[in-house]
């Protein structure tokens, strides 16, 4: 039953008036959008805001293909990137109700071969719960330097490598000591690739054939998969410069001491491992489909039990070295400890992420509130002043 905004106003006790009678959100939000284009900080986005289940805002910008000054629309396809993960992760809790596989599981019990070892040789337990909360003590290549041991094994992040197998990445990650005992500390990995494979060991199915079964197809999502349907729709890739530059082939973006390596048509290759972490492609409409489900509480999709354990911090006081101070993990993306401590004007209990094609999402419980913020520019869409501007123009900050 939908309930009048002045209801569920006076109903949740907020703080502010809600955005569909906020004098100047739309504006807001348009300027900040303007400035980013003007000042070819991104390419082009499609983002939606929608409050209490109503989309109130949406709008396309800028360019699908500047070169050949094609404009981005509503329906423009994206890579996700990481925006993946919330997906994957919400099909191995399907598979974890269905009985197929329990969290607590050793990730060997369905890849005996996969067996990373601590620097000093001990081969630790790791867990499915493990991969998805990112305490495995395994790693991402882009967050290390040229040199780091994930280069150094050549071991792909799920963006670069066309044609590479998962069984052949999953030997090169086993190579690599892992950064800590597992359940000890917080750092983003290939885990949900691993992940990936631990799915399909256990079902005797692929991961596209999973997620399709168990997220995607449920919703009627048409768009969003580990292929392109429409390759008219899909937006260009631009990595940060001034102005962006298009990735027509393997391109390295700097992202901190490192830096992350794309090849924009891996997903067109048949051969290449679908990432767990970061194969899909989708449109903004269909990712608010899929967020605004959990948010109502997950039904057809997961039981109120699972969606707990995506919408609530599962690391304890791990600090999660990705995002400000405030922020934990769940099984699937940051939620927000302490607004305060994170400078955010958000609530306390907001699940946040994106991906480094160029994209953020997040969805704050509390104001009913989810917003979905997808450009064709890395990083500049994923991090940085463009989505803390979006943000901050819908909260009135």
């Amino acid at each position: 039953m939908n309930i009048p905004v002045a209801t569920a106003l006076t109903t949740l006790a907020l703080t502010a008036p809600a955005l569909a009678v906020q004098a100047g959100f739309k504006d807001r939000l348009d300027a900040v959008i303007d400035r980013a284009i003007t000042d070819q900080t991104i390419v082009g986005t499609v983002i939606l805001v929608a409050e209490d289940g109503r989309i109130v805002y949406r709008r396309a910008a800028g360019f699908a293909d500047r070169e050949a000054g094609v404009p981005i629309r509503e329906n423009a396809i994206f890579r996700f990137a990481s925006m993946t993960k919330p997906i994957v992760a919400v099909t191995a809790l399907r598979l974890v109700e269905e009985g197929k596989l329990k969290l607590d599981d050793p990730v060997t019990q369905y890849l005996p071969d996969f067996r990373p070892k601590l620097a000093g040789g001990r081969e630790p337990v790791i867990t499915i719960r493990q991969l998805m909360d990112h305490t495995s003590g395994l790693s991402y290549g882009f967050l290390q330097p040229a040199d780091g041991p994930y280069r150094k094994a050549n071991i792909s992040d799920g963006l670069d490598q066309p044609g590479l197998s998962i069984e052949e990445n999953l030997r090169r990650i086993a190579t690599v000591p892992l950064s800590f005992e597992p359940g000890t500390g917080w750092e983003y990995s290939v885990g949900i690739d691993v992940l990936g494979a631990v799915l399909a060991k256990a079902t005797g199915k692929t991961l596209p054939e999973l997620v399709s079964e168990n997220v995607t197809g449920k919703l009627g999502l048409k768009d969003t998969a580990f292929r392109v349907s429409d390759r008219a729709r899909l937006a260009v890739a631009y990595g940060d410069a001034q102005p962006p530059v298009r990735m027509d082939g393997p391109h390295v973006v700097p992202f901190f001491d490192g830096g992350v390596s794309f090849v924009p048509d891996r997903i067109f290759d048949p051969a290449s491992y679908a990432s767990g972490g970061a194969g899909m492609a989708g449109t903004a409409d269909e990712y608010m489909s899929f967020l605004e489900t959990l948010r109502k509480g997950g039904s057809p999709l997961l039981k109120a039990a699972s969606v707990k354990l995506l919408s609530d911090n599962q690391i304890g006081d791990i600090v999660v070295t990705a995002t400000p101070p405030g922020w934990g993990f769940s099984l699937g993306f940051s939620v927000l400890k302490d607004p305060a401590a994170a400078g955010s004007p958000q609530s306390a209990g907001t699940w946040q992420w994106g991906g480094v094609y160029g994209q953020s999402w997040f969805v704050d419980p509390e104001r009913k509130l989810t917003v979905v913020a997808l450009t064709n520019t890395a990083h500049a869409g994923m991090m940085g002043a463009f989505p803390d501007g979006v943000r901050d123009a819908i909260y009135g900050k």
